[in-house]
């Protein structure tokens, strides 16, 4: 079964189950959804965005992100979107970004999403390379979408978060990646 059919049967899975937490990874300490990550070189990547541009997590060194897991016709992936779109602007003059990894089978629809919805940071083909670089780091590997990695300044990985999030949860993600950074 190919990457993209295994992420939407997943979706819909999520999507029947509402994206509750306990269905997600969890951790003590931690909020609930997160999956423990702390004190972890954060995973590398190379790929190429929708536009054709190649990006790679070297490109982001000393920069805070966050590399969110994604399909266009995943509804809990839409719910969020804009709460990301408003947390780009607030933050991006802070050095921070979202990296978004699309796992849509038709790239034609993945670009009409990032149009219609005003996606303002760069968005990723998700491949088996990043997949890969990524799954190590979820029990059980990278199963569910929405997903997000949060990397703090420092190059480590802070947390990683699987399920929709609201602009709240996104937030304070962020301030944690960025204060990761600071002495």
């Amino acid at each position: 079964m190919s990457l993209f059919r295994t992420a939407s049967i997943l979706c819909l899975s999520l999507t029947m189950l509402a994206c509750q937490p306990e269905q997600a990874e969890t951790a003590k300490s931690q909020p609930p959804g997160t999956a423990a990550a702390k004190n972890i070189p954060a995973p590398e990547f190379t790929g190429k965005t929708l536009g054709g541009a190649m990006i790679s997590s070297q490109d982001f060194a000393g920069k805070a992100y966050i590399v969110n897991f994604f399909a266009s016709w995943c509804p809990p992936c839409r719910a969020e979107v804009p709460d990301m779109v408003a947390l780009q602007d607030e933050y991006k003059q802070k050095g921070f970004t979202f990296i978004g990894v699309t796992v849509d089978d038709d790239l034609t629809k993945a670009r009409d999403f990032v149009k219609e919805y005003g996606i303002n940071f760069p968005v990723v083909v998700a491949d088996q390379q990043i997949v890969n670089a990524y799954s190590r780091y979820v029990q059980g590997g990278l199963r569910s979408i929405p997903t997000s990695f949060v990397i703090g300044a420092d190059g480590t990985l802070a947390s990683v978060v699987v399920g929709a999030q609201s602009k709240m949860a996104f937030d304070d993600l962020i301030r944690e990646a960025i204060e990761a950074g600071q002495p």
